[in-house]
């Protein structure tokens, strides 16, 4: 729940709070806010900065680099870890946190290009690809790679304990599930077993998210990333298995109503604009497939929509009755999870 200025001073026009009080509590709202990534200018400047930087290390390394020798690469990289842990702490000391979460996520996100130099340096590479190739081609031998990222990625976390670090940890499961993919389908491009890969490793995900969530809540936002990537995975995965059936289609649009469901129920907008998107999809295939010529189908859809707003208002009228009534059958930490995001 976001409170700005003018809401604070109805309050005092109602005579529920002072101007001394609501001054107080604004100034003590806005000094928390800086601490949380939100969409204000100084934020926006610093997250561009940041991305720009990650960027450079990683989508957008040229083959320039590879003209340094493994050798070299490591040198480089090294050095920019050095200047990432500076910069990190020293913003560290100064309280502010979001420059120290970027710095040190790059930190993280050079560790890729540092394995791939030592490989490289020790004549370990076991075959012609390159580094910018990381990003764009599924193969085996960049699991040294993800598994050091993802080792680097977590005593870096556990150190300074900075939500956007979680980035670059679920970033590099989604890579690692789609390189054991080939390694299960034994170098074949299998795709049934990648969207099978896919769609349970998100499943693990956002399992692992939610338990992230109810036990971290009340301190940071740990949990984000780990949605976003374990809901871009499972229906990503979702999605791409082949159904000819009319039941299996059916299934989908019914999995993406409880993705929505899941959304307003965790706050969570990410499942919602997937869930969204998936029912959408399905009711334009209906339209385009099934009802072409079918001049009720628009009309059904309309009585539907209407039947939506009217449940809509209903469960505005109901609304605390009914989440009373089903949090009492839920355990404590869950229950006070949904309560925060109140």
């Amino acid at each position: 729940m976001n409170v700005s200025k003018k809401q604070l001073d109805d309050a005092v026009l109602h005579n529920i709070i002072t101007q001394i009080e609501a001054d107080r509590l604004y100034d003590f709202l806005h000094v928390k806010s800086e601490e949380q990534p939100n969409f204000s200018f100084t934020h926006v400047l610093y997250y561009m900065g940041g991305l720009i930087a990650i960027g450079a290390m990683t989508l957008f390394m040229n083959l320039a680099w590879e003209s340094f020798g493994g050798l070299g690469i490591v040198i480089i990289s090294m050095v920019y870890v050095v200047i990432g842990m500076l910069l990190t702490n020293h913003f560290a000391l100064k309280n502010l946190v979001i420059p120290a979460g970027i710095c040190a996520t790059f930190v993280v996100c050079i560790t890729p290009l540092l394995i791939y130099g030592i490989q490289q340096w020790l004549g370990l590479w076991p075959s012609d690809n390159n580094y910018q190739e990381f990003h764009t081609k599924i193969e085996t031998h960049w699991l040294y790679m993800e598994l050091g990222t993802l080792v680097v990625g977590i005593l870096v976390a556990v150190k300074y304990k900075y939500p956007f670090l979680i980035m670059p940890i679920a970033f590099t499961l989604w890579y690692l599930s789609m390189d054991l993919t080939v390694i299960l389908s034994g170098g074949d491009e299998d795709s049934a077993l990648r969207s099978l890969v896919s769609l349970y490793s998100g499943l693990v995900m956002i399992a692992v998210a939610f338990w992230v969530d109810v036990k971290a809540h009340h301190k940071a936002d740990y949990a984000f990333w780990l949605y976003l990537f374990g809901v871009i995975a499972f229906w990503g995965g979702f999605a791409s298995i082949k159904s000819d059936g009319e039941l299996d289609k059916l299934l989908f649009f019914f999995v993406n109503l409880v993705l929505i469901f899941i959304g307003v129920i965790l706050v969570r907008k990410v499942f919602t604009v997937f869930g969204a998107f998936g029912s959408c999809n399905y009711i334009g295939y209906l339209a385009m497939n099934i009802f072409q010529d079918s001049w009720l189908f628009p009309v059904s859809l309309t009585v539907l929509g209407l039947g939506v707003i009217y449940l809509g208002i209903m469960w505005h009228k109901h609304e605390i009755m009914i989440t009373k009534r089903v949090r009492s059958f839920l355990p404590q930490s869950i229950r006070d999870l949904l309560q925060d995001k109140v």
